[in-house]
């Protein structure tokens, strides 16, 4: 069997993958041990960047009706009084899209099987196990894969390879890379508990920092809630099997709750860890997710970041395949990426660090230099925002000095409404306060790019003219390539990059 491109995983990376490469043209298999969705309650938080992926995808609607807005994240002290709190409510002026949103992970996962189910460049095989993984001769990759339940095997052979198999990554052993250990290792014990009691509290994250028990609290959905409790060194799940067990443990939080109106979905030991790839490709093998990097889950960005892997490679590997992108292109997911997916665990882990180390001394520093903190404009942005730092050093983005918006992803919100993703289409665009000459837009609609009228949206014109630019070239996952003055010099960026195929070619 012979697909373009073949996706090991139907987690949410890898379905946002084969999403993202459908959008594009591209057909693609993906292959699970699991015949449904996993059941276990993970992930349980998106940011509102990833909301505006999924939005392109087409599931934020459905993402909308099994979800709830979060109020952002308190750091507390044991008797859970407030130390700092970085709020996240409302929506983001830049994306159109919730800032932070709370689920519930198999519900999720159970509406982008639905959307791959929806789509015909998707074949799904589920219920089988990869065995074994080769690239061949010809640069293209071979997998054997075994049915779990009949033991019947089968090989499948494919362009491209998208590695979004989990921590415990065959691909990523394949290609022989390994995990670099970031310097953070925790057992922590995590609770899910159904109840129509409402609990009065913050809707928000509450982050207990404290030497002897850090915990964690939020509320997922209307009867959900999740609590996370790091572990002594003498305790494991076993000692908190019950409700009756877990009770000392949520108490703070549900103290006057009936407790036979509380239902224990799971409780399970978890170790967080901080890890990232030393390389995330070998040939046409990529991996994705927590296959290429593992983030401690403090601030809720570990599962975001493998959908931002997707978003990011989809229409690289795409654009590849069609031969309107150069090989080249593919050089530049993993510099892209790994900046963010590092930037991401390293703040999660000092945030973890906050919450858990320094014993009775570290407790009462934190008391005072927290809320100091609190106050610190620097430190507000790191946690409160989850925002993709700008990209450098990439041969898609033009590093040109004096050039503000280049790296930097392209406003999606117009007068309140989430247009701009909908008027750029799945392509390239070029976004422009000037209208280009015949030739020029010529130039740029062969390749399938769309012409972007800012004056039309005062918005994008105000974005344009605070980068003191005339126009910007902006990629398919929203990010821009290169900004300026020059029209025709922009478009050039754009004939640099893009080689029409021949559906674009005008016969």
């Amino acid at each position: 069997m012979l697909t373009p491109v073949l996706i090991i995983g139907a987690g949410p990376t890898g379905a946002c993958a084969a999403l993202e490469l459908a959008r594009h043209g591209v057909s693609s298999t993906v292959i699970d041990r699991w015949e449904g969705v996993y059941p276990q309650p993970r992930a349980v938080h998106l940011d509102d960047e990833v909301l505006r992926i999924l939005d392109r995808l087409g599931v934020a609607e459905r993402f909308a009706a099994i979800s709830r807005p979060g109020g952002g994240l308190r750091l507390v002290d044991a008797k859970l009084r407030v130390l700092g709190e970085f709020p996240r409510e409302g929506v983001s002026p830049v994306s159109g899209h919730t800032r932070a949103s709370m689920f519930d992970q198999p519900d999720l996962e159970g509406l982008l099987r639905d959307r791959l189910a929806e789509t015909p460049e998707v074949t799904l095989l589920g219920g089988h196990e990869v065995t074994a993984i080769e690239q061949t001769g010809q640069g293209g990759v071979r997998v054997h894969a075994r049915a779990t339940d009949t033991g019947q095997e089968r090989v499948l052979d494919a362009e491209v390879l998208l590695g979004c198999d989990g921590a415990n990554s065959l691909v990523r052993r394949t290609i022989g890379s390994t995990m670099l250990d970031l310097g953070f290792e925790q057992r922590w014990l995590v609770v899910d508990i159904r109840t129509r009691a409402d609990l009065q509290q913050w809707e928000g994250v509450h982050q207990v920092c404290d030497s002897t028990r850090a915990a964690t609290y939020m509320r997922i959905g209307p009867e959900r809630y999740r609590w996370e409790f790091q572990l002594l060194e003498h305790e494991s799940a076993a000692d908190f099997a019950s409700l009756s067990s877990l009770a000392p443990l949520i108490a703070p939080w549900t103290a006057g709750v009936d407790p036979s109106t509380l239902e224990v979905i799971r409780s399970a030991e978890y170790t967080f860890r901080a890890a990232i790839a030393d390389r995330w490709r070998s040939g046409r093998i990529f991996l994705l997710g927590d296959a290429a990097h593992l983030t401690p889950p403090f601030i809720g960005q570990g599962m975001g970041a493998g959908i931002r892997d997707a978003s990011n490679l989809g229409w690289k590997v795409a654009g590849f395949l069609t031969g309107a992108l150069s090989a080249d292109v593919l050089d530049t997911y993993e510099p892209e990426r790994s900046r963010h997916a590092r930037s991401m665990i390293d703040t999660a882990r000092l945030l973890g660090t906050i919450m858990t180390r320094g014993g009775g001394a570290g407790d009462a520093i934190r008391t005072v230099v927290v809320p100091v903190l609190n106050r610190a404009p620097v430190v507000r942005r790191r946690f409160i925002d989850s925002d993709t730092p700008p990209l450098r050093g990439s041969a898609l983005v033009a590093a040109r000095r004096g050039d503000r918006l280049a790296g930097r992803l392209c406003p999606n919100a117009v007068a309140g409404r989430r247009i701009v993703d909908d008027l750029r289409g799945p392509g390239w665009a070029l976004v422009t306060a000037t209208a280009p000459s015949p030739s020029d837009r010529r130039e740029v609609e062969v390749r399938g790019c769309t012409v972007l009228d800012a004056a039309s949206h005062p918005e994008l014109a105000d974005w344009l003219r605070v980068g003191r630019a005339t126009a910007a070239v902006v990629r398919p996952d929203g990010t821009t390539v290169a900004s300026g003055r020059d029209v025709p010099a922009l478009v050039a960026v754009l004939v640099s990059l893009i080689t029409p195929t021949p559906a674009e070619v005008p016969a």
